[in-house]
């Protein structure tokens, strides 16, 4: 993994193959290449590091190609090189880009080999290569090639090829890992996600798992995994080019974490009428799913299972319904009991999360009561595969590092948490609080940006610090993992999160002068227990750093404390406000370290693979 661009046109394609590659720089990468099918045969530009360097390599020596692919490629199988860049080729006839995991690799290298193919990189694409070649004989298309190849592939993948037979052709091929093909005019595309291709076209036909495309300049085919000819829906992009524009803004993190507040009202737009939310919004039969369901389990990765676990507290004392939060990776592998009437809910900004895809289908056997979608794609794998849905509206996210994404999840799980005390019986009063706190939370967002300056001089305390342990209680717990994420995935801080209470079981022993402490201390019911905890912290000597509510922060303060006070909000809210100012203070911290805040090391923006 992580990008693919192909093209087939009447033009040359270079620049465009490139300027794809730009738009899905977001995802993450360590190198990237280009293959071409040239007058003179097939050429390839491979190189470690960012787009800019292939752009190098290509103005050092251009070329023209009507018929190409390109990758940027995230390490799975073999250290970061030039060798084992993407674009990989077999004989110099056959070119493969790939995003997933090929699991049986080993036996097909191996196989391939008694064949009499050399193999030059340490990945598992370059299997896909040479099994390509090897069918293609004479008489055989490159289609009928890639087809009979593909059978034997077993894992993830998303691939695209060119072969120097069939200089105008490009074939693309999913199972696991997404794919949408671009509908142009004497041009024709197919990308891993849809921003690569925005500045060619807003025409996108999203492939079904199994799926194969064959491009020409005027022409795409589409068959299913039967190998029949099939008719795909061609949807109109609901976004701008300019969407996936930094604009002012020094990183995408940045301005994302500015677009929050309407970003949260779009996810509100259309939902809300007259104090309530329409259940209707998650589709067909929800209000009846909603008043047959007795559980709830919830699955998802990373920040998404964060905003699981909030859901967790919301629905079990709004509804008085049991709720299970499981990260996907671990529930797909075991043999979960699931009581009678329970919903599943899966959360994923891309839909196309391996782990929660795999999750999703482990769990079509359980018998759960329905399957509703969170997510911020609309044709995406998950929504595509779930009863019920339910859009983010969260906008294009390119940042890794989660923001926006986020904190509309929590805003939809909030809205299904409301809905399901609703059906449950849940106090009318407490119910309408809860709606109107959701209404008036963009503007309460709005006055925690006003906060950067103050954020940003805190972040200055950090500068030479190596750990730092997160605190909250309650809901804001999972807030609090949240924000030892954020700061580990963009500063390099090793930060870890715990609930405030077990302090004294075992994190109060890493506490002293060098370990700065961040708390999140809205005024709720568990305030006076908090502040026993940072007295805690106090007593051994450490530095406190605490998001406070704006009415209890003047009496937080202290010589060995840095306190900033947040706007008073409900407390059905309080967890989304609290994300905000942790989502700034990793930002300043990163920037002060000069780490790559939009393209952390190690990372991808959609995992894809397990």
């Amino acid at each position: 993994m992580c990008g693919i661009v192909g093209i087939a046109a009447r033009k040359n394609v270079v620049p465009l193959l490139i300027a794809g590659l730009r738009a899905l720089e977001y995802r993450g990468y360590d190198s990237a290449g280009l293959a071409l099918l040239t007058p003179d045969g097939l050429r390839r530009l491979r190189t470690p590091g960012k787009v800019r360097e292939l752009q190098a390599l290509y103005d050092s020596a251009p070329v023209s190609a009507q018929t190409g692919i390109a990758h940027t490629r995230w390490a799975t199988h073999g250290v970061p090189s030039e060798r084992n860049a993407h674009p990989h080729t077999s004989r110099e006839r056959v070119s493969v880009v790939h995003n997933g995991i090929i699991e049986n690799h080993e036996t097909l290298r191996e196989e391939l080999t008694g064949l009499g193919y050399r193999f030059d990189s340490d990945t598992d694409t370059e299997v896909v290569a040479h099994l390509i070649e090897h069918h293609l004989q004479p008489g055989t298309s490159l289609l009928q090639a890639v087809q009979t190849a593909v059978a034997r592939f077993e894992g993830a993948y998303a691939i695209a090829v060119v072969a120097v037979d069939a200089p105008h052709e490009v074939v693309g091929a999913r199972r696991g890992s997404p794919m949408v093909v671009g509908v142009g005019e004497g041009s024709q595309y197919l990308a891993s996600d849809v921003y690569a291709l925005l500045g060619e076209t807003r025409r996108f036909i999203y492939l079904n798992d199994g799926d194969m495309v064959h491009l020409t300049p005027d022409r795409i085919e589409v068959l299913d995994q039967s190998g029949a000819i099939v008719s795909r829906p061609v949807k109109e992009a609901q976004f701008r080019p300019d969407a996936v524009e930094r604009g002012q803004y020094a990183h995408y993190m940045l301005k994302e974490i500015h677009e929050q507040p309407q970003a949260i009202a779009d996810t509100l737009e259309g939902r809300l009428a007259r104090g309530r939310i329409l259940t209707e919004i998650f589709g067909p039969n929800a209000r009846d799913f909603l008043k047959q369901l007795d559980a709830v389990q919830i699955v998802a990765c990373g920040s998404s299972n964060h905003a699981a676990q909030v859901a967790r507290y919301w629905i079990e004392s709004l509804a008085g319904v049991p709720c299970m939060a499981e990260i996907a990776s671990e529930y797909r592998y075991r043999q979960a009991a699931v009581p009678a009437n329970t919903l599943l809910v899966t959360v994923s900004q891309s839909g196309e999360t391996s782990d929660t895809l795999a999750a999703l289908q482990h769990a079509s056997t359980k018998g759960y009561l329905a399957r509703l979608a969170i997510c911020n794609v609309p044709e995406s794998s998950l929504v595509r595969a779930s009863e019920l849905v339910l859009m983010t509206r969260a906008g294009p996210e390119i940042g890794v590092a989660s923001t926006k994404a986020f904190i509309t999840q929590l805003v939809a799980l909030a809205m299904l948490a409301l809905e399901i005390g609703r059906a449950k019986g849940m106090d009318d009063v407490r119910y309408r609080e809860a709606v109107r706190e959701l209404e008036m939370l963009p503007h309460a967002i709005q006055r925690v940006l006003a906060l950067d300056d103050q954020i940003k001089r805190m972040a200055q305390e950090f500068g030479d610090k190596k750990d730092a342990l997160f605190l909250g209680r309650g809901v804001q717990f999972p807030i609090a993992m949240e924000g030892a994420l954020k700061l580990k995935e963009i500063s390099y801080i090793h930060a870890e999160a715990y609930p405030a209470g077990e302090l004294k079981h075992g994190p109060l022993a890493l506490v002293d002068e060098d370990m700065p402490v961040i708390a999140v201390a809205p005024n709720d019911e568990l305030l006076e227990k908090l502040k026993s905890n940072i007295q805690e912290v106090r007593a051994r000597g450490g530095q406190m750093f605490v998001f406070a509510d704006e009415q209890v922060a003047a009496a937080m303060s202290h010589d060995r404390a840095h306190v900033i006070a947040l706007p008073s909000v409900g407390a059905f809210v309080a967890p989304m406000l609290y994300t905000v100012p942790m989502q700034l203070l990793a930002y300043h911290v990163a920037v002060l370290k000069g780490t790559d805040v939009d393209q952390p090391r190690n990372l991808a923006k959609s995992v894809t693979v397990e």
